[in-house]
């Protein structure tokens, strides 16, 4: 049995408004490395948008790194990141070789290749080529496949896709290249997953107007061709691990589990009363995985709150002294 933890949407340095959020942060990161050895995580998948900016703060990147040495139990519990939309993919990458020995894997471009072979800590990169890693870690001897989706920026939907019917061509392309590499590797002697930072939907079904939260940067419409299909996830995947989406839910049980699992914080009003969440995953080849929600509690709530008298909003406030309020 390999247990995962499935997290994403950190947003390091993400303030509201005028008001930092990076103490709260350093809160709730601690409080997921605390969920991963409790329950004795095996791997960690982080599902982008690890920063808010592309050129985040020193106090983000430092959060970062700490908190990626402790979460990886100093290089022990392997950790694979990929990039968001907030990302910059040349600073995501950047680190990559130093944090490879200490098992952490960044990847942020779709045609990048991790380097196969052994680290210190007993991980091996059995295969590898674009969007793909096979990989053992020890006290396991079966292989974990990971397809590999970071956000396409328009720069590289250009370079890949050319002109023409973007939409369909993205879908597509991306489509075939994912069950290409399925076909190839992801048999049932092994763990197969995927993980994604992209909006998807099931096939038929309307865009919600309200999908994405007020602070997330729309990727819907980038040549309008962002809104991706769960149908495309090959049926070789036991888990589709997924981030963009702030709030946690599962968007498709066919062919896997298809989960978003939330940012650790709220981030705009539009999240507030929302549950964060990270998620534990059982997995074994060849069995459906089984996966657990587990809600995060440190930081502060988030409310939208409406009186008619000023009295009773005093009181409401008195009541609820530790939290950001939107008061009407």
């Amino acid at each position: 049995m390999l247990k995962i933890l499935h997290t994403a949407d950190w947003h390091l340095g993400k303030r509201l408004q005028e008001y930092t959020r990076i103490e709260e942060q350093k809160l709730v990161l601690d409080e997921i490395i605390q969920i991963a050895d409790q329950e004795k995580v095996d791997l960690v998948l982080l599902a982008g948008d690890i920063f808010d900016s592309f050129n985040p703060s020193h106090e983000a990147v430092e959060l970062l790194y700490k908190s990626l040495r402790k979460l990886s139990n100093n290089g022990h519990r392997p950790i694979f990141a990929i990039s968001g939309n907030h990302d910059s993919n040349q600073f995501i990458e950047a680190p990559d070789p130093l944090a490879r020995e200490m098992g952490v894997f960044f990847y942020s471009r779709f045609d990048s290749v991790i380097p196969k072979g052994k680290i210190e800590s007993g991980l091996e990169i059995i295969h590898s080529e674009s969007g793909f890693v096979e990989f053992s870690i020890p006290g396991h001897s079966i292989p974990i496949r990971l397809i590999l989706a970071p956000y396409a920026t328009e720069l590289s939907l250009k370079t890949y896709l050319g002109e023409g019917d973007r939409e369909k061509e993205f879908r597509t392309i991306l489509s075939e290249k994912w069950s290409n590499l399925a076909d190839r590797y992801c048999d049932d002697q092994g763990i197969n997953l995927f993980m994604g930072h992209f909006f998807f939907i099931q096939e038929g079904q309307p865009i919600p107007t309200n999908a994405e939260p007020e602070s997330e940067r729309p990727i819907l419409h980038v040549g309008g061709a962002q809104a991706l299909f769960t149908q495309q996830i090959p049926p070789q995947m036991q888990y589709a691990a997924l981030g963009h989406l702030h709030r946690y839910h599962a968007v498709n049980q066919k062919p896997c589990p298809v989960v978003y699992a939330s940012s650790p914080l709220a981030y705009s009003f539009s999240e507030a009363d929302q549950e964060k969440k990270v998620v534990i995953i059982e997995a074994e080849a060849g069995k459906p995985v089984s996966y657990t929600p587990i809600e995060l509690k440190k930081g502060r709530p988030l409310y939208r709150v409406k009186f008619e008298q000023l009295q009773e909003a005093l009181l409401w406030l008195e009541k609820h002294p530790y939290c950001f309020v939107e008061l009407t």
